[in-house]
Order: C-alpha cells, then sequence, then structure tokens
C-alpha cells in the first residue's frame, strides 16, 4: 500500500475511528481513576465509557518507536533526534521519549549536570523578551526532540523564556465504549495456611469484587492536526517527516500491542484498511510503506536533528 501523501496537502486534519473488540470474550477492564473508578457517562441516550484516556494514549503512542530491550529507538526511527539520560555511571536511565514530560523531564533541566539545559537557555535566549518566535520555538525542538512537536510540551521554567513555551498535541486520541453494561464478578485471596489471620498484614482469606463491563460497541479515535504541524515553518521535508511518524505510530499501535491491562486486551474489529473519516478515502497505509517513508523522510531531515545524552546528578 502507498504511503504517498500528496492527498493531504489542502486537508487540515486527519481523523480515524478505528472498531476494537476484546481477543477473547466480550469483557474488558477500563481505565480507571482515583476516587472515581471507571468513567462512565451518558451521551447520545447511551450508556457510554472512557476505555483509555488521552494522557494514556499518548504515553502509548509514544512507547511505539521505543525499543525497551535495547534502550533505544527502532530500527526505522534511528535518527529522529531525541535526549538520552544516563546515570553517573554512563548506564541509560531514561530518554525524553518514554518521560511523561518529554523534553521538559525534571531528569533533564534538574540534575547537576547543566550542559544541555544551558544549550537550551541559549538557544531560547531571543524570546526572554516580546513575543515567542514559534517557528524558532519549533525548530528547536525538532533538533532535540522530535516528539515534543507531535506530543506537545510545555517548558515552565522560568530560565527558558521566562516559562512561556510550550507547544499543544498534534496528535491525540482516546478509546470510547458505547452501550456499556457492568459485568460485576468477584473472588477470594486464599491463605492456606491460616484463613483467620490477620488481613491487614496480607495474611487470611480476603473476598473481594470486582467490575468489568460489556460493550456493543468500542472505538479508538485519532487524530493528526496537520494544520499545526505545516504552522511550525519548518519547510516541507519536516512537515512531511512529522505528518509520516504520526501514522507511522498508529500503525505500530493498531498492528502491535493494544493490551491495555490484564483484562483489557484488544484488536482492531474489522478486516482490510484503515480508512480515515477526513479526508474520505484516505487510508492508513501499511506498516512496510511507513517504515521505507520514515527512512526517506529521516534521510532528508538529518542534518536538522542530533541526539543528545545527559548525564543525570542528583
Amino acid at each position: 500500500m502507498s504511503s504517498d501523501l500528496t492527498v493531504l496537502q489542502n486537508e487540515s486534519r486527519i481523523l480515524f475511528e478505528v472498531p476494537l473488540r476484546p481477543v477473547q470474550g466480550r469483557r474488558f477492564q477500563p481505565t480507571g481513576f482515583p476516587d472515581l473508578g471507571a468513567a462512565t457517562y451518558q451521551a447520545g441516550g447511551s450508556a457510554c465509557l472512557l476505555v483509555e484516556s488521552a494522557q494514556s494514549m499518548a504515553n502509548r503512542l509514544e512507547s511505539t518507536i521505543w525499543d525497551d530491550s535495547k534502550n533505544r529507538m527502532v530500527d526505522p526511527a534511528e535518527g529522529l533526534s531525541y535526549v538520552r539520560i544516563d546515570d553517573n555511571k554512563g548506564n541509560y536511565l531514561t530518554s525524553s521519549v518514554v518521560e511523561s514530560h518529554r523534553i521538559n523531564s525534571p531528569y533533564i533541566l534538574e540534575g547537576s549536570d547543566k550542559s544541555f539545559f544551558s544549550k537550551l537557555r541559549e538557544e531560547f535566549s531571543v524570546m526572554e523578551t516580546g513575543p515567542v518566535d514559534r517557528t524558532k520555538l519549533a525548530a528547536t525542538l525538532f533538533k532535540y526532540d522530535i516528539n515534543s512537536l507531535l506530543h506537545g510540551v510545555f517548558l515552565a521554567k522560568k530560565e527558558l523564556a521566562g516559562g512561556r513555551l510550550r507547544v499543544a498535541r498534534a496528535i491525540s486520541s482516546f478509546i470510547e465504549a458505547e452501550m456499556v453494561q457492568v459485568a460485576a464478578s468477584g473472588g477470594v485471596k486464599n491463605d492456606h495456611v491460616n484463613p483467620q489471620g490477620d488481613t491487614a498484614k496480607g495474611f487470611g482469606n480476603v473476598p473481594f469484587h470486582r467490575e468489568e463491563f460489556t460493550a456493543e460497541k468500542i472505538t479508538a479515535f485519532f487524530s493528526i492536526d496537520l494544520q499545526q504541524l505545516r504552522a511550525y515553518g519548518l519547510g516541507e521535508a519536516a512537515s512531511q517527516l512529522l505528518t509520516v511518524l504520526a501514522l507511522y505510530k498508529i500503525r505500530r499501535l493498531l498492528d502491535g500491542n493494544l493490551r491495555l491491562r490484564t483484562a483489557c486486551d484488544l484488536e482492531v474489529a474489522t478486516e482490510g484498511p484503515v480508512s480515515a473519516k477526513r479526508p474520505q478515502g484516505f487510508v492508513l497505509p501499511d506498516a512496510a510503506s511507513l517504515e521505507n517513508a520514515l527512512r526517506s523522510g529521516i534521510d532528508a531531515c538529518r542534518s536538522q536533528m542530533e541526539v543528545t545524552t545527559v548525564t543525570y546528578k542528583k
């Protein structure tokens, strides 16, 4: 399947609505929130449920390009910019790809190694007063951490242009379910040695209840803001790379691990291509086509990106 993106030149957004289903059975476990539990609500006369939040889906999309077993980018994404954080012995600690605040991670900006922080402060010094130069901001983020231009970032430190530097998400996603019902169940944690033991200390038999859900419809929603990507003003090659990277992340997520939790293992519910709701007729390219396009895009923009290593010391 071709990854020709010329059909997107005059489009402002790409919207996908992908039907999902449990891999086995009908029940699934949604995301839960402290003091709230499952996020249920009414919409269009139907009982609905938030299966996965935008924040969690952002983390999952980011992880699609990171190889946890090797602590580096997956092969097709090698060459993309990011910041690697090592401990004071040179061992991998974390990276801006997997950090929840990306380049604004405290492991990058709050450690005793100020080399990269000083570099950022110098890059942004022209914006200490006056309006924020959005193109300069985007070019700097493209250079050091391209994912911040897709998933957003807020550089709140006052030393960096007065803490005014922020970028909204250009790619967003969430999963909803419709016509849901509670599937109540339960069980017992058995203590075969001392069933009457002190449960406060982990002994004894402990009964518990459990709530899962069933749904007539589960949908994964994806949005790519093409207008925002163009507004960065980075040129056609960089905009193309950002678009391909966003599509590649969606494809990797749908083809890969949609096991969101122990009891929430989902898969795409339809056979054949994944078609966009907007623009109509656009089809999500297959993984091989997007890998080739991603490698070509990285080669075209290689001089604009770099991988930075920071040593984190408390």
